[in-house]
């Protein structure tokens, strides 16, 4: 690789910098002189990726051609490192959608960067209505070690987070054995009481997962399983800021709670992500519907299907919603996450160069991508 130069404005004072790049690392950041209107940014870090643009992680028959694709369509939308999602179901399919997953990082460069790991959402979550969310009742079941191994051993050890319910007896040993295979693990969809949760954490937990939703329509209203985890300052939280999961009062008062450092944007965006508004058929979740504004629901319904909002987009609604500034809400979609994938999202002299310049207009409705670069390279220039 040769050497390439991006410059833009620090967020965090304004200043215009001059970022040089080699061998696909941070070489050097320096002030420069000049105009700039553009933004630089670490490249934004999605933990929670179920799909995007019509491909679905959960499809049977995951083809590996179709990671590809997925991948180079995030890369436009300005992730350049992100968690392929997969949600409960039979540990055969699971494991053959790991091993696709693998196949593809095998294959492509870009693939094999992008997604350090590979997130698991279930199966080991409560099986209520409400906080089973979409997940299949039938394919519900108990924490199994030798279960995790098995997936494992089927792509090479890429599971990297698992996200499960602490309600279960052997919950605490659970989380302890994968702790100890440095695995992270997060509780959500849980109907988890206060002592499980706090003994989870005890465990090894360290997140939440999409906090405030996977939860009951009706809660005791106090102790639950909400303010619980609210409150565990061992705990980050994981946010769907896309104005249709959580309202601005939730998103405003969950954050200030566990504070801007404690909180992680997630886009947990479906295969319809991306694609023109209208009716569709889907594996998970039958015939939806997916509006003009990005809201998915059910088709004769309005209960939530999935969420379609790019990660960049629910930047710019984390920032209204909490009344914060670009360079207050840049970690929760870089440093943050980052910190379950590997160390990723800053920008220093020795990091991946996986870098965002972008613009934001004026009434902060949209954020414009100048470049994209992906360990040095440039994939997209606007």
């Amino acid at each position: 690789m040769g050497v390439n130069v991006v410059c833009g404005r620090n967020p965090a004072d304004g200043k215009r910098v001059r970022i040089t790049v080699e061998h696909g690392l941070v070489q050097s950041i320096e002030e420069a002189r000049g105009s700039e209107e553009a933004w630089l940014a670490p490249g934004l870090i999605d933990l929670q990726v179920n799909g995007f643009a019509g491909s679905d992680l959960n499809a049977d028959k995951l083809d590996p051609d179709v990671v590809v694709s997925l991948s180079e369509r995030l890369v436009a939308t300005g992730v350049t490192t992100y968690l392929p999602t997969l949600i409960t179901d039979v540990e055969e399919k699971l494991e053959a959608r790991l091993a696709a997953i693998t196949a593809a990082r095998r294959a492509n460069q870009l693939v094999a960067h992008m997604v350090p790991s590979v997130h698991i959402e279930g199966p080991h979550i409560s099986p209520e209505d409400g906080f089973r969310g979409a997940h299949p009742r039938e394919h519900v079941r108990m924490p199994s070690v030798a279960e995790f191994d098995r997936w494992q051993s089927a792509c090479g050890g890429i599971v990297g987070m698992v996200t499960m319910s602490p309600h279960y007896p052997n919950s605490c040993e659970y989380i302890a054995a994968l702790v100890a295979r440095g695995i992270h693990v997060a509780i959500g969809h849980t109907s988890a009481d206060h002592q499980q949760i706090y003994r989870a954490v005890e465990a090894g937990a360290r997140l939440s997962t999409h906090l405030g939703n996977g939860i009951a329509l009706q809660l005791p209203r106090h102790p639950n399983t909400l303010w619980t985890q609210m409150a565990h300052d061992g705990l980050m939280a994981t946010l769907i800021a896309d104005g249709h999961h959580l309202p601005a009062e939730t998103i405003k008062t969950i954050v200030r709670a566990k504070s801007i450092s404690r909180s992680i944007l997630i886009s947990d965006s479906v295969a319809l992500a991306g694609m023109p508004p209208g009716l569709y058929e889907t594996a998970v979740g039958g015939r939806v519907e997916l509006h003009p504004d990005g809201k998915l629901t059910m088709a004769e319904e309005s209960l939530l299907a999935g969420a379609t909002l790019p990660l960049k987009d629910a930047l710019l609604k984390a920032m209204a919603m909490c009344d914060i500034s670009l360079h207050e809400a840049l970690p929760m979609a870089t440093r943050n996450p980052g910190r379950f994938a590997g160390g990723r999202g800053k920008l220093c002299v020795g990091a991946p160069a996986d870098i965002i310049r972008f613009t934001i207009n004026s009434d902060h409705a949209a954020l414009h991508l100048k470049t994209v670069m992906v360990q040095g390279k440039e994939w997209s220039s606007v």
